[in-house]
C-alpha cells in the first residue's frame, strides 16, 4: 500500500517537471514573435549599365582678349578665384582713352554750332528766294551746306561713342558668376589691341552650366544611342542623370572611339571643371534586389542583411553593388521574396536578449 502511494508520487512529480520543461506555450510563442520592419525584396527591371570615365567642362568658358591699347593698372582676382558677374577682373590705364573722349566731345560742340548757324542762313535763304529775288541754285547751295553740318554733327557724336566704348575697354568685367582658370598678363605689362590678334588677358569658366564627354568603344554606340540614358556616379554614392545624351555622329580615327556628351541640369555642388567622373550608361535590361541602405549591417569588411523567416530572425552575409539613390543593390547572398529588416539595430537588439533570456 505504501509502495503504491509512493509510485503515484513519483509519477505525479515527473509530470510536473515534464509541464515545468516545456519551454513555451502556443500562446507564449505568438507573443514573443519578433515584431521588426521589414521591407519584402522584389525583383526590379532596371538598365544593364556599362561604366566610362568622363571628364566634366564648363559649358561657358572664355578667354577675355585687349580691345584697346593701354597698360594693366590693376587685376584683383588671381587665378582659382571664384567672381559673380560683373567683377572687375582687369583695370588699364584710359589717360589716352579720356583724352580722346573729351576731344570728341568737343568736336560735337563746334558741330552743333556749324549746324546752327548754316540751319539759320538756310532758312534766311529760303525766305528770300519764295519772294524771288534769287536763284534756286542759292537755295540749293545752302540746303547742302545744312546738310554737310548735320552730317558733320552725326560723325561728331559716333567719334564721342566710339572714344567712350574705347574708355569702357579700359575696365574688363566678368560676363558671368564663374572662376579664373588663366591670367596671361600682369600688373604693369602694355597690352595691344592687335593686330595680328589681339592679346588674351583672363580665362573664366563658369560653374552653374556643366556637361561631360566621354569616350566610348565603338562597340557600344549603338546601345547607348537606342537607349539615351545616362548616369554619373557621384563620389557620396549618389547618381546624377543626365538630362541629354549626345552621342558624335562621327569617330576618332586614331583611336575608333566615339565622344558622348552629357548635358546637365544646372550645377552640382561636388562637379568641378576639368575633373574626372565615373559615367553609367544604359545598354540593356537586367533585374535587380535593391534594400534600402538603412537595412545594411557591417562589421569589418563584412556587409548583411537581418531576414524575418517566420518566427526566425537570421542575419545574412550579402555582397552589394551599386547605389540608386537610398537603396543598394544586392548582388549575392539575398533571394525575392525574403523579408529584410530594415532596421538592423533592433534586429540585433531582439537576436541578442533571446540568446541572454534565461531558461525557466
Amino acid at each position: 500500500m505504501i509502495r503504491s502511494t509512493r509510485l503515484a508520487l513519483a509519477a505525479l512529480l515527473l509530470t510536473a517537471l515534464a509541464g515545468c520543461g516545456d519551454k513555451t506555450s502556443p500562446q507564449t510563442a505568438q507573443q514573443r514573435a519578433p515584431s521588426l520592419p521589414t521591407v519584402t525584396v522584389k525583383s526590379e527591371t532596371a538598365h544593364r549599365e556599362q561604366v566610362w570615365d568622363g571628364v566634366v567642362e564648363a559649358v561657358n568658358e572664355v578667354t577675355l582678349t585687349a580691345q584697346t591699347n593701354a597698360r594693366v593698372l590693376e587685376l584683383p582676382h588671381d587665378v582659382g578665384d571664384t567672381v559673380a558677374k560683373g567683377d572687375v577682373l582687369v583695370r588699364f590705364t584710359d589717360v589716352e582713352q579720356q583724352s580722346a573722349r573729351r576731344a570728341a566731345q568737343a568736336q560735337i560742340a563746334s558741330a552743333r554750332a556749324s549746324l546752327r548757324n548754316a540751319d539759320a542762313h538756310y532758312k534766311r535763304i529760303a525766305e528770300i528766294f519764295s519772294k524771288g529775288l534769287i536763284a534756286q541754285a542759292d537755295l540749293d547751295q545752302a540746303r547742302m551746306q545744312r546738310d554737310a553740318a548735320q552730317a558733320a554733327l552725326n560723325a561728331a557724336q559716333a567719334q564721342y561713342s566710339e572714344a567712350g566704348q574705347k574708355v569702357d575697354y579700359t575696365v574688363i568685367r566678368a560676363p558671368y558668376a564663374g572662376i579664373v582658370t588663366r591670367r596671361y598678363v600682369h600688373v604693369g605689362e602694355a597690352v595691344q589691341a592687335g593686330p595680328p590678334s589681339p592679346q588674351p588677358l583672363i580665362g573664366l569658366e563658369s560653374l552653374n552650366d556643366l556637361r561631360v564627354t566621354v569616350q566610348v568603344p565603338q562597340s557600344a554606340v549603338e546601345a547607348i544611342r537606342r537607349h539615351q540614358h545616362a548616369e554619373l556616379l557621384l563620389g557620396d554614392g549618389q547618381r546624377l542623370a543626365a538630362s541629354k545624351v549626345i552621342v558624335f555622329p562621327y569617330a576618332d580615327p586614331k583611336t575608333h572611339t566615339f565622344n558622348v556628351r552629357l548635358e546637365l541640369d544646372g550645377s552640382h555642388a561636388t562637379l568641378y571643371p576639368g575633373m574626372t567622373v565615373k559615367v553609367a550608361f544604359a545598354v540593356g535590361d537586367t533585374k535587380r534586389l535593391l534594400v534600402p541602405m538603412d537595412a545594411l549591417w557591417h562589421q569589418g569588411e563584412m556587409t548583411g542583411v537581418y531576414v524575418l523567416e517566420g518566427q526566425d530572425v537570421r542575419l545574412l552575409q550579402v555582397r552589394v553593388g551599386e547605389r540608386f539613390g537610398t537603396r543598394v543593390e544586392v548582388v549575392s547572398g539575398l533571394t525575392p521574396n525574403q523579408r529584410v529588416v530594415t532596421d538592423p539595430a533592433a534586429a540585433a537588439r531582439y537576436l541578442s536578449g533571446e540568446r541572454t533570456e534565461p531558461k525557466t
